[in-house]
């Protein structure tokens, strides 16, 4: 577990795309937002085209400079050599996740609206706990809402850094931020924007207004 706070900043997570040229022009136009860290996501491919969609994805994200994390998978994470696995509920065990990943990798855990998830995900070491979804997701729109609440007490308890995921809009975000999110999980509000890039400035300019004081400002711990 990492007791600082080094993820800040938008987190990218890709849509469900089957092919993989437009998948790619996404990736390349979203990265362009320098974005903290992506989230490879596609669970509608078989096993053989995902492991090569995503070492396509992973060759971008190293020559942007930006960290990728495997959803759901830490023997793909593994085999890709890439940055880490983020898990949901029914995607393994944290702890034996971290224990194959070592102490070099990242490791993100949903906790959708569950505190008592978040406190064994930081026990398995955990980097990052997400909560979710925080507003309507047209992504998942029957997924469970999350309080504010929740990122102002994890911000304040937790040794972790803490994202936020489901229906963040740069219009919501600097709320989000406001309450204690360190990162901000975003798929269609980039990926689907006419101007990723663009799109993933606004983002950074929150998290830029938040480190100066202003709207956006993250809550302090109490």
């Amino acid at each position: 577990m990492q007791t600082e706070r080094p993820l800040r900043g938008l987190y990218l997570v890709t849509p469900e795309e089957a092919d993989d040229a437009v998948l790619l022009a996404r990736v390349d136009a979203a990265l362009r937002a320098a974005p903290v860290l992506l989230q490879y996501r596609n669970k509608l491919l078989p096993p053989a085209r995902r492991a090569a969609q995503a070492a396509a994805v992973l060759a971008r994200c190293r020559a942007a400079g930006v960290p990728m994390v495997v959803n759901d998978s830490v023997e793909l994470a593994l085999a890709l050599d890439a940055d880490g696995v983020h898990l949901g509920r029914d995607d393994g065990d944290p702890a034996a996740a971290r224990a194959h990943l070592g102490a070099g990798r990242i490791l993100g855990v949903s906790c959708y609206d569950e505190w008592p998830r978040a406190l064994a995900g930081v026990r398995a070491g955990a980097d990052y706990v997400a909560f979710g979804a925080m507003f309507d997701s047209p992504t998942k729109p029957a997924a469970v809402r999350a309080p504010l609440s929740l990122l102002a007490r994890a911000r304040a308890e937790l040794d972790v850094a803490v994202a936020a995921i489901g229906g963040i809009s740069a219009d919501n975000a600097p709320s989000l931020v406001a309450a204690g999110a360190d990162l901000l999980a975003v798929i269609s509000d980039v990926f689907g924007a006419p101007d990723p890039a663009a799109r993933g400035a606004a983002y950074a300019a929150v998290f830029r207004s938040a480190a100066q004081g202003g709207p956006g400002r993250a809550a302090p711990p109490q």
